[in-house]
């Protein structure tokens, strides 16, 4: 739904009946809620057709597409493969190497999500005081580095430090880049963007397996043992592009230098009409903090991130485990982790698509999550290899959709890119910091069948994840209905015309994505 007017929002039908904001055009209206109207910004279309306006508008989110989301899907790519490849490097015999036995393993990837998640509800206050081209370039350079020595540590203690550095430098992308590019598209161009962003942790799995197996192939060579150079050719290849960060990465359209000048006023205009203040480097105002911290969605959304990340993490980190619990070996379990993330991959895309042209988030949330509950269901009750494969596909598609989906449609329902932000970064922390549940329920002393584990994850996606987003759509759609029916009218009497506009999604005229 979009975030507009009370007078453009509420204007009367032919029938005298109240119409919702997504019934509205969003770029036939006014907005009031960035201090201005949208006629403050000088047009550069005046005199130019519908047609004409659509044409130019087409061809400017298509020239942001390719400079923006690319670069930025590679980065993420480099995200998810380099924590999560102490799964293949494990399969490559990297517990025995370093004295690891027990749960030494678990710990090593619960150390990664304590600092990880710590870090991340702070992360989208630096990417807005220092600049998103200075906030990416240092934290991709810091964790390209971190990885590339996690290929010398000699011991458990070395490893886990590099584990609990690598969470914090890393802490910032996910958060940081949703929060960015939702100050360069409109509300329902977010979802399939950030689907597309997000399928690189998809294919982050598929590849990384693929190149696991490759690069193991090098054992022995400079005396360094194959899981080894997992760590230090992945850890370079990030160094390299984090390189280039500082002349690709833009900060905000109104300073793009790959828009031009009309270009640039196109892409704020259009933001305001969607109900988006300008995005901008600079001092924070603490009562926009505090209010996403009060906000009953910001935990609302949490509950159903903990029931996307906590399968997340099982998927990414114990996949390989899993396919070793089948009684596959080496590297035909790496192998065959590939065909499950590019399926995932494929329906993340489709189910962002989906979701953009409906703005059916909640119910695109639930339908997945229960095919992931049959995927898991599946994994818990046979021993059957092929039938667990095959569980594997359907927990894969059930996890990978909800986590960029679930994310829009948190953004979706926050008006004020500051407030967005933080509310971005404490979903995220939330969620990110289930990781540490997900480390620690699959035990060696299971094996092969892992049947705590399996549990526990088919709780977590009916609980949490459809349970937590059937809550979200009912009581988003409650509140629509009385936003509609004029019961919320009464919050902004007495009010001057910059309280309201401070009340953000708060105002009655704004009508929440269900």
């Amino acid at each position: 739904m979009e975030s507009v007017s009370q007078d453009s929002t509420l204007e009367d039908n032919e029938k005298g009946n109240k119409i919702y904001a997504n019934d509205v055009d969003s770029s036939q209206l006014s907005n009031r809620s960035n201090g201005g109207d949208i006629e403050d910004l000088p047009d550069p279309d005046v005199g130019k057709s519908d047609a004409e306006r659509a044409r130019l508008d087409k061809a400017l989110v298509w020239k942001m597409d390719i400079w923006l989301i690319p670069w930025l899907s590679l980065l993420y790519l480099l995200s998810f493969l380099d924590r999560t490849n102490i799964g293949n490097a494990r399969v490559a015999e990297m517990e025995p190497d370093l004295g690891m036995g027990g749960r030494d393993y678990n710990v090593a990837l619960t150390i990664f999500f304590i600092s990880y998640a710590g870090f991340e509800p702070l992360t989208n206050i630096a990417i807005k005081k220092w600049s998103p081209r200075v906030f990416f370039t240092v934290i991709i350079l810091a964790w390209g580095v971190i990885m590339t020595l996690m290929g010398v540590v000699n011991n458990k203690a070395g490893l886990l430090a590099c584990r609990w550095f690598l969470g914090i430098a890393e802490a910032g992308l996910f958060p940081g880049v949703n929060y960015y590019l939702s100050c360069w598209y409109k509300r329902q161009e977010l979802g399939f963007r950030a689907a597309l962003f997000f399928s690189a942790a998809a294919l982050a799995g598929s590849f990384g397996g693929l190149l696991a197996a490759a690069i193991t192939q090098m054992d022995g060579v400079g005396g360094y043992e194959g899981w080894r150079w997992i760590f230090i050719i992945e850890g370079l290849i990030t160094v390299f592009v984090g390189i280039f960060c500082w002349w690709l990465v833009f900060d905000f359209p109104d300073t793009a230098r790959f828009l031009s000048a009309d270009e640039k006023l196109r892409a704020q205009r259009r933001l305001k009409a969607d109900g988006q203040a300008r995005a901008k480097v600079g001092g924070i105002d603490r009562r926009h903090v505090f209010a996403a911290l009060r906000d009953w969605k910001t935990w609302g959304f949490a509950v159903i991130y903990m029931g996307c990340l906590c399968p997340l993490y099982v998927f990414s980190l114990f996949l390989p485990t899993i396919l070793l619990g089948m009684g596959y070996k080496g590297t035909k379990a790496q192998l065959l982790s590939v065909p499950p993330y590019a399926v995932a991959a494929t329906m993340t895309v489709i189910t962002g698509w989906v979701a953009d042209k409906t703005k059916w988030r909640g119910y695109c949330n639930m339908v997945i999550a229960l095919i992931g509950c049959v995927g898991f269901a599946m994994l818990l009750a046979t021993s059957n290899a092929h039938v667990q494969y095959a569980g594997t596909f359907l927990g894969a598609v059930g996890i990978y959709p909800t986590v960029s989906n679930s994310l829009t449609w948190a953004s979706n329902n926050v008006e004020g890119s500051l407030k967005r932000g933080v509310m971005v970064g404490v979903v995220v922390g939330w969620g990110n910091l289930n990781g540490v549940v997900s480390s620690n329920i699959y035990n060696p002393a299971e094996k092969p069948h892992y049947r705590t584990g399996h549990g526990i994850v088919l709780f977590y996606m009916f609980f949490f994840l459809f349970g937590g987003s059937l809550f979200m759509h009912i009581a988003l759609k409650r509140e629509n209905r009385l936003r509609k029916e004029g019961k919320r009218d009464v919050w902004v009497q007495g009010k001057t015309e910059d309280e309201i506009v401070d009340m953000g999604d708060v105002r009655p005229d704004f009508y929440y994505t269900t």
